[in-house]
């Protein structure tokens, strides 16, 4: 009797722990293709509403409802688009993607014991179901090992809840753009955390005050509303970010990344393997780094470009260009009255033309430079040229008064 008293027991502590272990199959997480919602880093369904000095870093849009309000004093570095065709194409592929999540077949079923808590877990790529709800406390980890395109898809059966505090921390390669919330109902992030991914909800999301996101934050049907945060999409392959202000700056990573960059004093860092940068402005500055790094600066009165990769080329058009490239292949296209390129390189070439006082430093084992006027050797010289006139100074741009808030947050997390 005694033994057998001790095998029932043994056999309902057996079935109580598989009753509360996660079950597991094969991964099978994909990346939730977002379409054109994929530039937006807020999108409401019926309203986007901001207190204090959040900074979007991306686009921001509602439909079909149109109210956005609290811009400013929030800013946002991208396209706003209210009630228009590009935000209701953004809403139709929003459904499509959260309907693609949601039909995922998950790898992890947590038991149904609302709400689930994540925190504290370390989790590895695959697709995980909470059927009800879930709630982040503490530190959830997303461990990649070592594999750049892992994919997390969370399904969330009705709520998600974070703590103040809480965090969502990317380790061993985990990139932002591959982290998906398939959110049921709403979702509510907790004062002053750091959350990670792009959260889908069906209904409404809440970022109270301090936290930030690096991802997204989709509604299909409610409103959006914000404090004081930081949301910075995350730029993945093949990005695009357009950038349009008197001060314009994009900083842009990716594999193939690129950055197009237009305003009085524009700025452009690009890097990426085959980054591309092209940057509009009277005094436009670009720093492109990749592989096969292209930078063109155009209309700078003051243009300067500096381009650096495998088979770098920069090309700088402006009063007083100048242009800094090195790499195997470096080749520089620099046109100026006093246009002055100064290119390194196995093969470098240099070619600089329509500059009064052009100059060329061409530095390669192969290295051919062709300049302009006033840089011939021995022989006959042109007469001097008169000086140009001054350049009429730009008209004052109007004051801001207060500080703001920078226009984006670097995040330690790896991105592709």
């Amino acid at each position: 009797m005694t033994a057998w008293i001790a095998g029932v027991l043994t056999l309902l502590v057996a079935l109580a722990v598989v009753a509360v272990t996660p079950t597991r199959a094969a991964a099978v997480a994909t990346a939730v293709e977002l379409g054109t919602a994929e530039s937006f880093a807020v999108l409401g369904g019926s309203a986007v509403t901001n207190t204090g000095p959040t900074v979007i870093n991306g686009d921001l849009g509602v439909s079909p409802g149109s109210a956005v309000t609290g811009f400013p004093p929030g800013i946002v570095n991208g396209a706003t688009h209210v009630t228009d065709a590009v935000a209701a194409q953004a809403q139709s592929d929003l459904t499509t993607a959260y309907n693609d999540a949601a039909g995922q077949a998950p790898d992890v079923t947590f038991p149904d014991d609302p709400p689930v808590e994540l925190g504290g877990r370390t989790l590895t790529p695959g697709v995980y179901n909470a059927p009800v709800s879930a709630a982040i406390t503490g530190t959830l980890t997303l461990d990649a090992e070592g594999d750049p395109d892992a994919v997390w898809v969370f399904q969330v059966g009705s709520t998600l809840t974070t703590a103040s505090a809480s965090q969502v921390s990317l380790i061993n390669g985990a990139s932002p753009c591959n982290v998906f919330w398939q959110i049921g109902s709403s979702a509510t992030l907790g004062t002053n955390s750091d959350f990670v991914g792009t959260i889908m909800a069906l209904t409404s999301i809440s970022v109270t005050t301090g936290t930030n996101i690096e991802g997204r934050a989709l509604a299909r049907n409610g409103a959006v509303t914000l404090d004081s945060n930081v949301i910075t999409r995350p730029l993945c392959e093949g990005d695009t970010t357009t950038t349009t202000g008197d001060d314009a700056a994009a900083v842009t990573t990716g594999d193939d990344a690129a950055a197009v960059t237009t305003g009085d004093d524009a700025a452009a860092v690009t890097t990426g393997d085959d980054a591309a940068a092209v940057t509009t402005g009277d005094d436009a500055a670009a720093v492109t780094t990749g592989d096969d790094a292209a930078a063109v600066t155009t209309t700078g009165d003051d243009a300067a470009a500096v381009t650096t990769g495998d088979d770098a080329a920069a090309v700088t058009t402006g009063d007083d260009a100048a242009a800094v490239t090195t790499g195997d292949d470096a080749a520089a296209v620099t046109t100026g009255d006093d246009a002055a390129a100064v290119t390194t390189g196995d093969d470098a070439a240099a070619v600089t033309t329509t500059g009064d006082d052009a100059a060329a430093v061409t530095t390669g084992d192969d290295a051919a430079a062709t300049t302009g006027h006033d840089t011939g050797g021995p022989g006959d010289h042109h007469p001097g040229k008169p000086g140009k006139p001054g350049k009429p100074g730009k008209p004052g741009k109007p004051h801001h008064y207060g500080s703001k808030p920078p226009w984006h947050k670097m995040h330690t997390h790896t991105t592709k």
